[in-house]
């Protein structure tokens, strides 16, 4: 927490703590003068013939005294309000920053709930260890205080019954905690385990409907939710128990040292004013120490969900940008088309299984390469690692005659645009999604996108135009109008490469018709790459490539192939025989 509580960077906030920190010391003076003065009004009362104040001044100051005790605790705690939420929101914009700086490998094995939730708990943990931390030092100090008064005003005795309680207490506290860290951690989990599968359900809301899977779904998610109940239930039991034993050993010591101050008021040793005076103290002591049982647990359960999120941020990074990245020119507006290579590239998801076994090829610019094959061939790898979503194992992909690994990952993605076979929209509006493309474009920009992705005349036929809300993944929109958006979007975003991954292959004969004349408008003057299912839709390529186990296994135009009546010549007689 140190670089977040006192930033190089950012002097006001280290003056702000500072300040807390002096405001902290004065509060806790204040408050160890409350008992001091009770105890002077007290024997004003039980000698009213002995010199000193009038009661009613003594009252006066009493209040005065608790009045600005009261004050400089609110004060303490408004000054630190600002830093508290400061670095819960650094904190939580550090995880979030770092989980899109993470590889598509990451992201493909974790729960997506999973992960959100983590940082949501992680960055609540933040927030509320630091205000743990507040509550926890002035006690401390104040129990420090109060032992070297007592020993001054009084002797040993009251200080080592006073200590015997405090560490008491704490060892108490903290070994007892400790047992309940294993509960909490396995509550934690259930919990997560229950959010995500109703994430999982509901992301997936029309396969439930589809197979008639309501209960199922319903069975799994109530399972999960009581799994955690019982964990729930058990870290409420177990914190029962604590606050029960914390609340025994306050008991016992306030009787011990309010039976040796009996005695010694008895004896004459000590005032009753000092009696009530040392109770005092004892009872300012005992709220704070009370709450120190749930401040630790706070802490240890903070800690618990904390480690979550720094199990995330400490996840190491599989593509790391160079440190003096090349400079390369992002827009087609701004430079010609790219130039892409592909250089005997080895690359596999797993050590033991290869993908693409020595693939090499040359998209000149402004050509148009499609890449074909039967599904597992290895096609999407390919536009997987020309954006650097992977590294190669060996060989490289050069865009402009330089390794893509020389590039910022984000230039590099700047540069090329995608048209994908399933469209994800976010949850937002049709104008939205398009401007995404280039955050920062004007409305005229967006429309003139629109209109050239024929999707403008649609979109002026909806109630509130441009901005229609699509519905969570953009499902009140169809399939060919989803894709519009995409291509509308990637036209907007001007890139000098562009990637059509079966960007027609979901769509209806008809729509993709309509769909195919959309992209030969953005993909004009444009490097581009087609991952086809559909071969009729390639046929005007400047190369194809054919893709079997990892390899290219044959190349040229569509009049070539079909002349060499290979396998791209079988694979066009059966689409044929299969559309007659």
């Amino acid at each position: 927490m140190l670089p977040y509580l006192w930033p190089q960077e950012n002097r006001a906030l280290r003056w702000r703590v500072a300040l807390v920190l002096v405001v902290l010391v004065a509060g806790e003076l204040a408050t160890l003068a409350v008992p001091i003065v009770y105890s002077k009004v007290i024997d004003r009362f039980v000698h009213p013939n002995s010199l000193g104040m009038a009661p009613a001044l003594l009252i006066v100051g009493y209040g005065l005294v608790r009045l600005v005790s009261g004050a400089l605790t609110n004060l303490r705690d408004s000054l630190f309000a600002p830093v508290r939420f400061r670095v819960a929101r650094q904190a939580a914009y550090r995880s979030f920053v770092h989980m899109h700086r993470l590889s598509l490998r990451f992201h493909l094995d974790r729960r997506t709930g999973g992960v959100t939730r983590a940082i949501e708990r992680g960055t609540e943990a933040v927030e509320t260890l630091l205000r743990m931390l507040m509550s926890l030092s002035p006690t401390l100090l104040q129990a420090l205080l109060v032992m070297c008064v007592i020993w001054r005003l009084f002797n040993w005795s009251y200080v080592a019954m006073i200590a015997v309680m405090i560490v008491s207490y704490i060892v108490f506290t903290v070994r007892f905690t400790s047992w309940r860290l294993g509960i909490r951690r396995r509550m934690n989990d259930t919990n997560s385990e229950a959010a995500g599968r109703a994430l999982d359900s509901l992301l997936n809301y029309e396969t439930v409907k589809y197979f008639g899977n309501e209960e199922h779904e319903a069975r799994r998610y109530d399972n999960a939710q009581a799994r955690y109940e019982k964990a729930a239930m058990k870290t409420q039991y177990s914190l029962g128990l604590l606050n029960f034993g914390q609340a025994a050993i306050i008991a016992i010591s306030l009787a011990a040292v309010m039976l040796l101050g009996g005695h010694d008021v008895e004896s004459g040793h000590i005032t009753v004013g000092e009696f009530v005076m040392v109770n005092t103290y004892l009872l300012q002591l005992y709220g704070p120490l009370n709450f120190l049982g749930s401040v630790y647990s706070g802490i240890r359960t903070a800690l618990v969900d904390l480690e979550h999120m720094l199990g995330l941020t400490e996840e190491a990074v599989e593509v790391a940008d160079p440190a003096t990245p090349l400079p390369i020119a992002t827009r087609l507006a701004d430079a010609a088309p790219a130039h892409v290579q592909f250089r005997d590239v080895h690359f596999g998801y797993r050590p033991e299984r290869e993908i693409l076994h020595g693939v090499s090829f040359d998209a000149l610019p402004g050509h148009k390469v499609a890449i074909v094959g039967s599904t597992g061939a290895g096609k999407s790898t390919i536009s997987r690692l020309l954006f650097r979503f992977y590294d190669t194992w060996s060989g490289a992909v050069l865009v402009d005659g330089h390794d893509v690994r020389c590039y910022r990952q984000a230039d590099l993605r700047a540069t090329i645009g995608v048209v994908p076979q399933d469209t994800v929209l976010f949850n937002d509006s049709i104008g939205y999604n398009i401007a995404y493309g280039r955050l920062g474009a004007t409305p005229a920009q967006v429309e003139e996108a629109a209109r050239l992705a024929q999707i403008h005349d649609f979109i002026m036929t909806l109630p509130e135009g441009y901005e229609t809300q699509v519905g969570e993944r953009g499902l009140k929109l169809s399939g060919g109008e989803k894709q519009r958006v995409a291509i509308a979007r990637t036209i907007l975003k001007d890139p000098r490469v562009l990637v059509l991954d079966e960007a027609t292959s979901a769509l209806d004969t008809h729509t993709e018709k309509e769909i195919q004349a959309a992209l030969k408008t953005v993909s004009a003057r444009r490097t581009t790459l087609v991952i086809a299912h559909r071969l009729s839709t390639i046929v005007d390529a400047d190369e194809i490539l054919v893709m079997g186990q990892g390899l290219v296994v044959e190349r040229g135009t569509h009049a070539q192939l079909l002349a060499a009546q290979g396998q791209y010549a079988a694979m066009w007689a059966a689409q044929a025989t299969g559309e007659a």
